[in-house]
């Protein structure tokens, strides 16, 4: 062979391993959500997969509510490292990670939205406390963020606490909401979100909660008659990759998961203004009879009032932990209020 075949040679073998180092580098990474791919989470989770392969060799995969089961099952494959990414909210996390309760503390969370997005993005809370948090659970917590205000939806009119009396009002598998709907004077009834359709149909369940888009997406209107804003909750979100995997990533790699994270936070953020009122415009067209109720201030004061007892429990169930960080996410909301 002469000196320049191999050279040639040498070149070719070379860019050869090259590219095999690529391909094998090049992995396909799984990531479940709540939600379907059209609601907020699906929007955020579209977001990241597009970052990540518009940035990398590497495939993202995802999969909307109920193509692998419900939350606790999409969380237990994520600890287990069949999934790569999850996109769970603390509702469901409040057994596994007690301290993230605090989102569910009624009336803690600010109605503006722009204090509620800046609070989000610079909370000592959320960036240096809840991490640590999530890692004892095994999980690397990527971000959080607010989905948009809760809404209660129900069969009968509800101006106060005293309405919601006898009221069998579906709540996440989260010991704090069930104390929240019990202070606000309903029988909570946890139930997983595949029954709650259902349950409204069959008058099992005569009331829920979430955010409007969700309730539009997946026609809670058509169950029940009354749609009232109380002003005591926005839902809250959190992005989790299973810590094994992320921490076995390259520096690289880990930066450009956290940049596509970090665009997709600002990207949903944008995206849900004016979300809730299109939402209920085309809940009103789907179902002109449906009756909308925002509470004033007054009607709204026995809520506030039942919620100081629930943020006593919250502590009572977390013990000093639950109350550095429910101190630390009312000096975080104090830094963002005008």
């Amino acid at each position: 062979m002469t000196f320049m075949k191999r050279i040639l040679a040498g070149t070719a073998a070379t860019v050869a391993l090259a590219a095999s180092m690529t391909a094998a580098q090049a992995d396909t990474w799984r990531y479940a959500f709540e939600e379907a791919i059209t609601d907020v989470q699906g929007v955020f989770a579209t977001k990241f997969k597009e970052e990540v392969e518009a940035n990398s060799d590497h495939e993202i995969q995802l999969f909307p509510y109920g193509t692998l089961g419900e939350s606790a099952d999409i969380m237990e494959q994520t600890q287990a490292g069949i999934l790569q990414f999850v996109n769970q909210s603390p509702g469901f996390t409040g057994s596994l990670i007690p301290e993230a309760q605090v989102f569910f503390v009624p009336y803690l969370l600010p109605q503006d939205e722009k204090e509620l997005n800046e609070f989000f993005r610079t909370s000592k809370a959320i960036n240096e406390m809840f991490p640590e948090l999530y890692a004892e659970q095994g999980l690397e917590l990527l971000t959080m963020y607010p989905e948009g205000e809760v809404v209660m939806t129900t069969k009968e009119p509800v101006a106060g606490p005293a309405d919601l009396n006898e009221v069998k009002f579906r709540v996440m598998t989260n010991p704090l909401l069930v104390e929240s709907y019990k202070a606000f004077g309903a029988t909570p009834t946890p139930l997983p979100w595949g029954e709650v359709y259902g349950g409204l149909q069959t008058n099992i369940i005569q009331g829920q909660e979430n955010p409007m888009f969700f309730v539009e997406s997946t026609k809670m209107y058509e169950v029940t008659d009354y749609i009232t804003f109380a002003g005591h909750n926005n839902f809250t979100t959190a992005i989790m990759a299973n810590q094994d995997f992320f921490e076995g990533l390259s520096e690289e790699d880990q930066k450009m998961i956290n940049d596509a994270i970090d665009v997709a936070f600002e990207y949903i953020l944008d995206y849900q203004q004016g979300l809730t009122e299109e939402s209920l415009a085309a809940i009103k067209e789907a179902k002109p009879s449906i009756t909308v109720t925002r509470l004033s201030d007054e009607q709204r004061a026995p809520f506030m009032e039942a919620a100081k007892d629930v943020e006593a429990q919250f502590i009572e169930m977390t013990g000093d932990s639950g109350k550095e960080i429910l101190e630390q996410m009312k000096a975080d909301l104090a830094n963002v209020s005008d």
